[in-house]
């Protein structure tokens, strides 16, 4: 049982979003729990998002040994060693859950272990104990989600156990081409795996600009990924080493099938009907901008909610829910401005409005493109095939949408996500200094591009 049994604010959910919106509310003078079932950080930080990363990060550089005699190192016998990458996946992991933890102590944040649930009265209840709370706020976040008619097992594998597998698998199929599918697909075909990327719909990375994704599969086909869209996976047997399945008029047996067909809210032990907060038509917690509910003492922020599953989108609802349960001043979070980025290779990233999203909301655009190659920094980083793709209203030179395919997409978006949030324009993009030479430059190449006058075109 926690030392106090009365909090101004506490957080049911301890991943990115929750750690983040009890941090702010003990910035801001609040007293405050966090309520967690697991470890401090969540599912993303112990499961997902981090562990993946370090993954993705050991097969960048496997491959780049491997290849580096292109830019004059020779490197022989470079291999991978299963059990040492999963050892740093923990390791990664327990370094960053004790940062977490070491920051609840700094801000004398309780941490309470154990699922909580709310009262009748907005309270919070963890086993047999009942906490006072001024405000709450939910940050449980989702879980994975199977295939109609598949459950998951040993050999069939949501995308923690797809990135903790106890042996280096010799064949893969991942369905659901997605953010999450691609950076599996990505990562085990460097590792040296054979890969199957399936997915139902018409094109990988589905909410990605088709420019954009026409770079990224070209890539995924030229490592070896077997990639089929327009495909459902059927008729699953599984085995005790293989897993049997047909995808189109085609079958295969593989040592996993691993699925990565989105997730789904994790609301169900909450209470949430008992203590009045309502549900949206998508099964999501309704809330305000503030990401207050229907009942005005709880908040909800994160996966459970409207909008993208990401964690950063969680981070900023959290700030913003933790500062309005705080009573302090606030700004909504700009659900048009939250940047996607799928960090396989190349990464991708984006933000805002696709060409045909932005042609089918009516509006009368010009695009521009430029590809990584055009900067000097793109042959001397070999990152030639990316490239900058702009989304420009025609009449008023707004950005409505930012996409980049590349090695850096990801830390590259930023700068796209920061103009368009203080309104900067087309004008004012197309002369913004960068430094030479960088793969960002071609961010103003670009720019400039939508207008016809990128200088290295």
């Amino acid at each position: 049982m926690a030392e106090n049994s009365s909090f101004d604010v506490i957080v049911i959910g301890g991943g990115p979003g929750g750690y983040v919106a009890a941090i702010r509310a003990a910035q801001l003078g609040k007293s405050t729990a966090v309520v967690e079932k697991d470890k401090a950080g969540g599912r993303c930080l112990n499961y997902a998002c981090i562990p993946a990363k370090t993954m993705l990060h050991t097969a960048e550089v496997l491959d780049e040994a491997k290849n580096s005699a292109e830019i004059g190192v020779k490197v022989t016998g470079a291999e991978l060693d299963w059990d040492a990458l999963g050892q740093r996946r923990t390791d990664v992991s327990a370094s960053l859950e004790g940062g977490v933890n070491g920051l609840f102590k700094k801000n004398k944040i309780e941490f309470i272990a154990g699922e909580g649930s709310l009262t009748e009265d907005g309270n919070v209840k963890v086993g047999d104990t009942t906490y006072e709370a001024g405000k709450v706020i939910i940050a449980t976040g989702s879980v994975a989600q199977s295939i109609p008619g598949v459950e998951f097992s040993d050999r069939v594998l949501d995308t923690w156990g797809a990135w903790s597998v106890p042996e280096q698998p010799k064949s893969i199929a991942v369905v659901g081409a997605g953010a999450s599918g691609a950076e599996l697909a990505s990562a085990y075909i460097r590792f040296g795996t054979e890969v199957k990327l399936i997915e139902m719909l018409d094109q990988i990375l589905p909410a990605e600009d088709k420019d954009v994704v026409r770079v990224v599969e070209r890539t995924f086909k030229k490592q070896g990924i077997e990639v089929s869209t327009g495909t459902p996976v059927e008729n699953v047997e599984v085995g005790k080493d293989s897993v049997k399945f047909t995808y189109g008029d085609n079958s295969a047996e593989v040592d996993y099938l691993m699925i990565a067909g989105g997730r789904v809210p994790d609301i169900g032990p909450l209470g949430l009907e008992a203590a009045g907060v309502k549900l949206d038509d998508n099964g999501r917690v309704k809330v305000d901008e503030y990401q207050r509910t229907s009942n005005e003492k709880v908040y909800a922020i994160g996966d459970i909610v409207r909008g993208s599953a990401l964690a950063h989108k969680a981070m900023e609802e959290g700030v913003v829910a933790a500062e309005h349960a705080s009573g302090a001043e606030t700004h909504p979070v700009n659900l048009d401005l939250v940047p996607g980025a799928t960090f396989c290779h190349p990464q991708v990233a984006s933000v805002g409005l696709t060409e045909a999203q932005a042609k089918e909301a009516g509006h009368d655009i010009k695009t521009g493109k430029f590809k990584l190659g055009g900067v000097g920094a793109g042959t001397v980083y070999d990152d030639r095939d990316g490239m900058v793709k702009l989304v420009v209203d025609k009449k008023y030179g707004e950005i409505l949408g930012a996409h980049i395919v590349g090695n850096r997409a990801c830390d590259m978006i930023a700068e796209l996500v920061a103009v368009m949030a203080l309104e900067g324009g087309l004008q004012e993009l197309q002369r913004i200094m960068h430094p030479h030479p960088t793969i960002s430059e071609a961010v103003v190449e670009g720019a400039r591009a939508v207008d016809g006058w990128a200088t290295h075109a």
